[in-house]
């Protein structure tokens, strides 16, 4: 029987999370997504990963002039002494130290989110499922700039064989199971409103008693 790629579970083993531009000045041109979500997103995503020992590329383009820095709240979580690489290739993965440090994690499934969707996820996201990794796009930890490019980067991507998905989806078929020590923080690092009621009330009524 032939292996599908489609039907591979991610794994704490077998993924690695590539953040592309999440810089001050693209976001400002955002308008697919609400700002203040596309930072609840990108910044959850990126505590949920680290948590379950997901190895992080972060990279921006040209922060010192064109775009700017990395957003504050996404740079406040990531670990002390992480490299952000700073590039100028509009493909990030055709940035040898990109793809040098993606290839370096030995994990063979990349989590991709970026700034544009259609541009900074979506191309090294194409680029490295031509060369045999499976790649997933985290769509709403992405954002771009209407919805036009929005809608024609969703297809790009279908077209071209890359998984779109969600960012707390994706990190929680990651963590595969609930019993896991690590799921109450997981779950906590992803911060769904939908999903954080019980929780609360839970808590709230053994505060009471």
């Amino acid at each position: 029987m032939t292996k599908n790629r489609f039907h591979e579970s991610l794994t704490t083993d077998n993924a690695a999370l590539l953040l592309v531009d999440h810089q001050i000045g693209l976001f400002t041109g955002v308008r697919d997504i609400s700002v203040g979500e596309l930072t609840h997103n990108v910044t959850c995503f990126a505590k949920a990963a680290l948590r379950l020992g997901i190895p992080l590329v972060v990279t921006t383009t040209a922060a010192d002039s064109m775009w700017g820095p990395l957003i504050p709240e996404l740079r406040a979580v990531l670990p002390e002494g992480l490299e952000v690489i700073d590039r100028s290739t509009v493909n990030a993965w055709h940035d040898d130290r990109v793809r040098n440090a993606v290839e370096a994690t030995g994990r063979d499934k990349i989590l991709i989110a970026g700034v544009s969707l259609e541009v900074c996820a979506a191309f090294p996201a194409i680029s490295a499922t031509a060369e045999g990794y499976g790649a997933y796009v985290a769509v709403d930890a992405s954002g771009t700039f209407s919805t036009t490019k929005r809608e024609t980067g969703l297809l790009r991507l279908q077209q071209s064989g890359v998984i779109v998905s969600d960012y707390a989806t994706l990190a929680v078929e990651m963590l595969a199971d609930n019993a896991d020590r690590l799921a109450p923080g997981v779950y906590a690092d992803l911060d769904m409103p939908f999903a954080t009621l019980v929780g609360q009330l839970a808590a709230a009524h053994g505060r009471a008693g």
